[in-house]
């Protein structure tokens, strides 16, 4: 078994008002978080790195224990996955894609992750939801309930076999689809996900508040 991870970093981070991925978490930047995290998961061989160049060699310098390899991004995250998987090793059996502004998964959630995946073909990190939640008007007033048993949070890393990953992004760019998640791409070839439950909070950074609330959960 060979697993490539992909790493999507190629956003603007207009969210945030700042590169986001250069942020430092104690004392160590988001994306180099992330990096770490998947070269000392036991069941990834390689990585790519979706990056602009200038941020690449800015966050990621020295050496690594594994192939590491940048790629441009696109213009949409899927445009960019798409870069990544275009640029996988020869070889690779299995990829996991993440994003690269979750800097807080760990490597034994990863190897869970892509074990699954290696069994089922396509398995997903997330969460289920535990607060009650409510659907609402155009207004913004609560209208109804949603009966939160069995739904879930999506996170990352995403991980599947390469050629049913492959298979479903052709379909993805047959039906002219913007898919949010990979996840959604393999819905489109009627292959179902197993989902693995994070365990641990694995938050993306999206916004400034999301910095703290890692430096916290770092501690």
């Amino acid at each position: 078994m060979s697993c490539c991870a992909i790493l999507v970093a190629a956003g603007s981070s207009r969210r945030m008002g700042f590169d986001k991925l250069a942020a430092p978490l104690a004392g160590v930047p988001v994306l180099r978080r992330s990096l770490e995290a998947f070269l000392s998961a036991s069941s990834v061989t390689s990585v790519v790195v979706v990056a602009p160049q200038d941020r690449f060699e800015a966050l990621l310098t020295g050496s690594f224990p594994k192939p590491v390899i940048r790629v441009d991004g696109g213009e949409g995250r899927q445009d960019s996955v798409q870069n990544g998987l275009a640029a996988v090793p020869l070889g690779t059996t299995l990829v996991a894609i993440h994003d690269g502004a979750r800097p807080l998964v760990s490597p034994e959630a990863i190897d869970r992750c892509i074990a699954a995946a290696a069994e089922h073909g396509g398995a997903a990190l997330a969460r289920p939801a535990t607060e009650t939640l409510k659907r609402a008007d155009e207004n913004g007033f609560a209208k109804e309930s949603v009966e939160r048993e069995r739904l879930w949070f999506m996170e990352t890393p995403q991980a599947f076999q390469l050629p049913l990953i492959l298979r479903a992004y052709d379909e993805v760019n047959r039906q002219n689809r913007i898919v949010t998640d990979e996840v959604s791409a393999l819905e489109l070839v009627g292959h179902a996900t197993l989902l693995v439950d994070a365990g641990k909070p694995n938050l993306k950074i999206t916004h400034p508040s999301d910095l703290a609330l890692a430096e916290a959960l770092l501690k």
